[in-house]
């Protein structure tokens, strides 16, 4: 538990939705793809870390595993569970669909004050400070763009639908960003989506977002043997 960063639960939080929201932060930035090594959770460790009782712990683990971030192994322990590249490519695909349909919403439904808060998250980005030399900061950038795209679009349903989706994909877009000039691309393909909104070309943004995200289910697709099992 080396890599695992977690922030001491506050006296007056000492429930298992905190524990809950502390382990789950902690375990979506865990750079789980980058090592072949399985990584290992114990529950005393993680009582004593986070300083509540291992009751809270062991509620939280249960409900990170009915979503998918651990797994419990008889006689062995918990495991943070890294996905296989099927399973990555149907998330992918998946929120390749969601999000599409969020581009299409903000141009129908979003204000032009809130469509132009979208194009400063990719300012700063360019000859003189490219994302492949600024990886943590464009990552950082990626996923907010990505979150404020379904933020914009309005809907509930579809930020429920994607909270969990979106953690799992940001590991994978984490690991797979900076290969193969993928981030200069990334941005390039950004651009794009923003300025289909910005026009409010519906199916154009629908698109772009769609192929934006399918392109990176194809390169996984094809290179994913490589990093993932």
């Amino acid at each position: 538990m080396s890599d695992l960063v977690i922030e001491r639960v506050a006296p007056e939080e000492t429930y298992k939705t905190k524990a809950y929201s502390a382990l789950k932060h902690a375990i979506t930035n865990m750079d789980i793809y980058g090592s072949p090594e399985p990584a290992w959770l114990d529950e005393r460790q993680l009582s004593e870390r986070l300083g509540v009782s291992r009751t809270p712990v062991r509620e939280a683990l249960a409900m990170l595993e009915q979503e998918g971030f651990v797994k419990s192994l008889p006689r062995r322990g918990i495991i943070v569970v890294k996905k296989t590249k099927r399973e990555i490519v149907e998330m992918v695909q998946a929120w390749a669909a969601l999000e599409s349909m969020a581009a299409r919403l903000i141009t129908l439904n979003a204000s032009d004050e809130a469509i132009k808060t979208l194009r400063p998250l990719m300012q700063g980005f360019g000859e003189s400070h490219r994302p492949r030399e600024h990886l943590g900061e464009y990552s950082s950038a990626n996923i907010a763009f990505h979150q404020a795209i379904i933020r914009l679009a309005g809907s509930k349903q579809l930020a429920d639908m994607t909270d969990n989706l979106l953690l799992h994909v940001r590991g994978i877009r984490q690991i797979t960003i900076g290969r193969d000039n993928r981030a200069e691309r990334s941005i390039q393909d950004h651009l794009g989506i923003i300025g289909a909104i910005e026009q409010r070309d519906t199916e154009r943004a629908e698109r772009l977002s769609r192929e934006h995200t399918l392109g990176l289910a194809a390169y996984v697709e094809q290179y994913g043997d490589k990093f993932f099992d």
